[in-house]
């Protein structure tokens, strides 16, 4: 795009921006009817295009897994949206604060009140749930919004433009395409609120178009979220649930286990629990049904480029399941795999993997698990296994990360009263549960003076006799 295309495209976002706040200030806040007749358009939308969701995703991939996209992405905002709109009033609802004792004839209150305009940035990999979420929390909250989905789901945009533009108008909801640069003259609006989710070298592009504004920014970034196994476990319980969060879309998840720390005793067993599960998720290996390929050829690239690097330098690289040697029949498609005796100086140690490929460290005590973990940038999420004993306390007191399951993965993505997001370099803010309705709004309090007013005792008096006499 050269530089006059991208006044012309800045132009455009910027007439569309002003045209939804001209509508939030002509109209007010909508009502708690009205939002929640807004959702459940939104949901019955959703739901009626199931079929279509999953061919254009599919379509978008390469393959993706139908039983994934209806679990992850129309199950999830269809969950998501009746959450919401059975949880609204109490969301709404002004809340009463205290008031000082000797102000007591007056009352305090916080009203939740809509920013205005919302801009969602939202990333490929789950291209309908980590879209509609942040849209439809923002539209619970009362705002307008405007959504810039990725350009690596040209299909999945082009529905989602369609069957919700034929439902909301422009001024209300809208979506915005284009590339990188569209990305960025979208990031430099100033929006009365950001929401972007992907990786953590564009958040901090975003953040910094989007200070020049002084827009408030909510970042969903990634990292790596480990996944601890406390020695003496059991092992295929462990397995099962790491290789399901570890394969779910293949991977392409920022919440995906990013490598396991296991102890040392261990390591073999669970390497064999993680192969036996894995050929049991897929029977047909990496060309079964449900295993999902990698989005694009640069990205599948990249990860074999992370495991030639690894080799290169000492790893031992394991393929699991069955038929790994399988995966060149489907375009874009990587093989399970582990890879052991990964030292610091490997990509795979120091990038946030975001496919199929697992690394496994060894360590003696939980103290070292926990040591490892926090000398390295805080994750967006954590999965331990072990029993509530005294190393489940210190790992969840001792290290800091977004969301935390125990004894699973991801399933507290799945938990709509729970708060997502992350801290530090995996993000900042959250939204999901009320926390998410609160991101969106702004709590304007509001005191209310009483009929007796004890603070006219602090008034300026120009009566002479009621100043304090000088000496």
């Amino acid at each position: 795009m050269n530089a006059t295309a991208k006044v012309v495209e800045a132009d455009r976002l910027g007439h569309l921006l002003a045209r939804q706040r001209a509508a939030f200030l002509r109209d007010g806040a909508p009502s708690l009817a009205q939002r929640r007749a807004d959702l459940a358009k939104f949901r019955a939308t959703i739901i009626g295009h199931r079929k279509a969701i999953e061919d254009a995703i599919n379509a978008d991939f390469g393959h993706r897994s139908k039983y994934e996209t209806a679990i992850m992405e129309v199950g999830g905002v269809a969950e998501g949206i009746k959450y919401l709109i059975r949880n609204l009033r109490k969301f709404m609802a002004p809340t009463r604060r205290h008031v000082a004792l000797h102000m007591r004839m007056g009352s305090a209150r916080i009203e939740y009140q809509p920013l205005g305009v919302v801009g969602v940035m939202s990333p490929w990999n789950y291209p309908v749930n980590l879209s509609l979420m942040p849209v439809v929390t923002a539209m619970a909250a009362g705002n307008r919004v405007m959504l810039k989905p990725s350009e690596f789901t040209p299909v999945t945009n082009s529905l989602l433009a369609r069957m919700l533009g034929e439902v909301f108008p422009e001024d209300q909801f809208a979506m915005v395409t284009g590339d990188a640069a569209a990305g960025a003259a979208f990031s430099a609006l100033p929006f009365d609120h950001l929401v972007f989710t992907g990786s953590t070298s564009v958040g901090r592009a975003v953040m910094k178009a989007a200070s020049d504004n002084l827009v408030p920014v909510t970042l969903e970034l990634g990292g790596k979220s480990p996944s601890i196994v406390a020695k003496g476990y059991g092992l295929d319980q462990a397995a099962a649930s790491i290789a399901f969060g570890k394969l779910l879309n293949a991977g392409q998840t920022c919440i995906a286990p990013d490598y396991a720390l296991v102890h040392e005793s261990d390591v073999d067993s669970f390497v064999a629990a993680y192969d036996r599960k894995v050929a049991s998720f897929y029977a047909d290996g990496p060309t079964s049904e449900h295993y999902t390929s990698i989005i694009n050829e640069r990205h599948h690239a990249r990860l074999q480029g992370l495991i030639e690097d690894a080799s290169a330098k000492g790893a031992r690289i394991i393929e699991v399941g069955n038929r790994p040697g399988d995966a060149f029949r489907r375009p874009n498609t990587l093989a399970p795999a582990v890879v052991l005796g990964v030292t610091d100086t490997m990509r795979v140690a120091q990038e946030e993997i975001f496919g199929p490929v697992l690394p496994i460290f060894p360590y003696r005590d939980i103290v070292d698990a926990i040591a490892y973990v926090n000398a390295r940038p805080r994750p967006l999420a954590l999965y331990y296994f072990g029993a509530d004993d005294d190393d489940r306390r210190s790992v969840l007191s001792r290290t800091i990360s977004g969301n935390v399951t125990i004894n699973g993965t991801i399933m507290h993505i799945a938990q709509d009263d729970l708060p997502f997001g992350g801290v530090g370099p995996s993000g900042m803010g959250a939204y999901h549960g009320v926390e998410g309705f609160r991101t969106f709004s702004h709590a304007k309090g509001i005191y209310e003076q009483g009929r007796w007013n004890l603070a006219s005792l602090l008034h300026a008096r120009s009566d002479s006799r009621s100043m304090p006499s000088s000496t």
